[in-house]
């Protein structure tokens, strides 16, 4: 099978749904399958090595030249080599990290527009997409990494001869909600009409399917689920020895929770229960978020806990194996419904038990795995319990981490999420029929 991934990139932090594609595009093409993952926005950061062809692909929809087009008309003309200029990875990765000073209105503009791309100021880019696909691609299925690359479908079947197109849902609601009136409500109506022109709507848990099929009026049987999955090469059993540790593995936000989590922390300390435990804070800093983290540094610093407190940003992957074995128990306690939460699964892999807040896929995750525990949202204190009934029975921590290993390696790993990837490419190439070549 050939296909064609379209990818948001996001030039300067790791995302989740990056290092998925990667994950299962890596996989597909030792399997024999031809497969192209094609960079969206920004470059992509990867804690994973891209396959060498991936580095001959040029970024489309580039993030500098989509906000000069949709502010200056001049730029919606300049020819394509001015545009290639504004395509490269330095200035990318340079915009990406000013990403935060755009306002939520130019945000907005630019996801609507997006979602009605074929009627936007956009078209020079799509057109350079459709280019790349004609004449370098011609995949059998593309697949868009979120739902909000929905509008670039009903192109993308029109002039590639109909060519199937699955979406995968990927945390959509959360950005959308963020939106300003009146383009959340034109967006989310945007995006159900685009998506309905693809072949196949996928998303990563039951419960997220729930949770956009209730949002955008689908019936959950037009809702496929495929579980995100992980490399298990490098993750290594739990160590037995060190210090007992708490741990989060995540970006560095209010939204991820870290905030509650060092309030956690603080309330775990000030029980005394456990005085030597340590917390470890790892993951992305984008600079939107670096005044936020100070906070969080702050708080720790006037409790006078700041020796047993470790912070390391963007740690590569073999930083990022070595350090969850060394944790006791690991906690990302989003303030949102996760869609999954590949965290979480990182942190099972590696034999660490899981305390996390329910209500999002989290829960779907521990009845699959046995690996965790959840606790009541929004609540420090109910997370410093689940810590303490682990932190105090070690046997019944280790247990837990050993059934969470066991339990990744049958559901979630890249192999069953290849597999699992490959059917539905099957069924949506099949129902597509056939096409001309």
């Amino acid at each position: 099978m050939k296909v064609t991934f379209l990818t948001a990139g996001t030039g300067s932090y790791h995302c989740g749904a990056c290092m998925r594609d990667n994950t299962l595009v890596t996989a597909l093409h030792r399997d024999g399958h031809e497969v192209a993952m094609l960079p969206m926005y920004l470059p992509m950061l990867l804690d994973e090595e891209a396959l060498p062809q991936m580095r001959k692909v040029p970024v489309f929809f580039g993030g500098i030249n989509v906000y000069l087009q949709q502010k200056f008309s001049f730029f919606r003309h300049t020819p394509r080599w001015l545009d290639k200029l504004f395509n490269g990875t330095g200035l990318l990765r340079a915009a990406a990290r000013r990403s935060h000073m755009t306002s939520p209105r130019e945000q907005a503009e630019i996801c609507l527009a997006m979602l009605q791309v074929d009627e936007s100021r956009l078209t020079k880019e799509l057109d350079k997409l459709i280019d790349w696909l004609e004449h370098h691609e011609r995949p059998d299925i593309i697949a868009l990494s979120n739902a909000l690359l929905s509008g670039v479908a009903r192109q993308l079947k029109k002039r590639l001869a109909g060519i199937p197109v699955m979406a995968f849902f990927q945390g959509e609601d959360t950005f959308l909600d963020s939106l300003p009136e009146p383009f959340r409500t034109r967006s989310w109506e945007g995006m159900k009409e685009r998506l309905a022109e693809c072949d196949m709507l996928v998303a990563p848990s039951h419960f997220y399917a729930g949770v956009m099929g209730e949002r955008l009026g689908i019936p959950l049987t037009g809702i496929e689920v495929l579980p995100n999955g992980i490399n298990l090469e490098g993750y290594g059993r739990r160590l037995a020895d060190g210090p007992q540790t708490i741990g989060y593995l995540a970006r560095m936000s209010r939204e991820k929770g870290l905030g509650d989590l060092v309030e956690a922390y603080l309330l775990l300390q000030e029980r005394g229960g456990f005085p030597q435990c340590r917390l470890r804070i790892a993951g992305s800093c984008p600079p939107g978020d670096e005044a936020f983290v100070e906070d969080q540094k702050r708080k720790i610093e006037e409790a006078g806990l700041s020796e047993l407190v470790d912070w390391h940003p963007n740690v590569t992957r073999e930083q990022k194996t070595e350090f969850l074995r060394g944790l006791t128990v690991f906690s990302v306690p989003m303030r949102y419904s996760e869609a999954f939460g590949l965290c979480l699964i990182e942190a099972m892999a590696s034999g660490v038990p899981v305390v996390n807040p329910e209500g999002s896929a989290f829960e779907e995750i521990v009845a699959a795995t046995g690996g965790g525990k959840t606790v009541t949202p929004g609540d420090p204190r109910s997370l410093v319990r689940g810590w303490e009934e682990l932190l105090a029975n070690p046997g019944e921590a280790a247990a837990m981490g050993e059934r969470g290993r066991r339990g990744v390696e049958e559901r979630y790993s890249v192999t069953a999420m290849k597999d699992g990837f490959l059917e539905l490419a099957g069924r949506a190439c099949a129902a597509a029929g056939p096409r001309d070549s």
